[in-house]
């Protein structure tokens, strides 16, 4: 077992969904000076789960891996309940790629699911910053790809990587919040990371990083070639795409189509498909 995982308590939100697993996961770090972790969904009771983990310590910094509700939306409650900062990379549209911010700003594509639009951290983390008390010492890594302003953040040999890596499902990715380019890089900076424990904020810990890593990175190959397979039969839209190469119940076919126009974006900016006009929930794309 690390340091880490000794002085921890992890607290899950009853939040599940198809996406959160059996909830959003909230870590506190310290007995004394505590880091809050994700904070999680703005419920009473989750907050008054998280006051009583904390015992008779003061909770002294709270730390936001991303601006979706099921992760931030309890920030500011509990800052105000214990007079902690909130720490996290930017308001919630911040670290938008240049393709990203141009399309939501032409407003060619629709999303921020969860968006936790009012998000606005009291500290701004760059990439690599250090906060550390007598107890811990957290290191800042922006980690795009899932949220333009996600951080993980480490610890020694464990780093919490919120929804970059789980070891249930694979990480939705939704543009304009959401970045494949930007995934796979943040992927790349994980595996080089070389951490012994990745903790989620859905699901359970992640005990061989560099397999996993491996493995989501080729689950998104796969998916690009399926997705390149099938537009050789003519062009597509997203959603179409999806209910194609998708095996899933119709509820979740919205989602895959987000995962799918996150490809097609990357694959547009390497030339590989093209589509009339700007890039946008409808658009149909062909295979060059």
């Amino acid at each position: 077992m690390t340091s880490a995982e000794k002085a921890l308590r992890i607290i899950t939100a009853d939040n599940p969904s198809p996406f959160t697993g059996p909830g959003t996961n909230t870590f506190l770090l310290g007995r004394e000076r505590i880091a809050v972790i994700d904070p999680g969904p703005d419920l009473a009771a989750h907050r008054l789960a998280i006051l009583a983990a904390a015992g008779s310590g003061r909770i002294s910094h709270i730390f936001v891996t991303h601006a979706h509700l099921d992760h931030s939306g309890g920030a500011h409650a509990l800052a105000q309940a214990t007079g902690a900062p909130v720490l996290g990379f930017g308001p919630a549209e911040a670290g938008r790629s240049a393709v990203m911010a141009r399309l939501a700003r032409e407003g060619a594509i629709d999303g921020g699911e969860g968006l936790d639009r009012g998000f606005v951290p009291d500290i701004a983390l760059a990439d690599g910053a250090v906060v550390e008390t007598e107890e811990w010492r957290l290191t800042a890594l922006h980690t795009p790809g899932h949220f333009a302003g996600h951080l993980a953040f480490r610890q020694d040999e464990t780093i919490f990587c919120g929804d970059v890596v789980m070891g249930w499902s694979s990480t939705i990715i939704s543009p304009p919040d959401g970045d494949l380019a930007d995934y796979f890089r943040s992927l790349a900076r994980l595996d080089s990371a070389g951490a012994r424990l990745l903790l989620p904020a859905h699901g359970d810990a992640v005990r061989d990083p560099a397999a996993r890593l491996a493995e989501l990175a080729a689950h998104r190959r796969e998916r690009t070639m399926q997705i390149l397979a099938a537009l050789r039969d003519g062009p597509a839209t997203a959603e179409a795409l999806a209910r194609r190469i998708y095996r899933i119940p119709p509820a979740m076919i919205p989602a895959a189509t987000r995962n799918v126009l996150a490809h097609l974006i990357a694959l547009s900016e390497l030339g590989a498909v093209s589509t009339p006009g700007l890039i946008g929930s409808d658009s149909v794309f062909a295979a060059h």
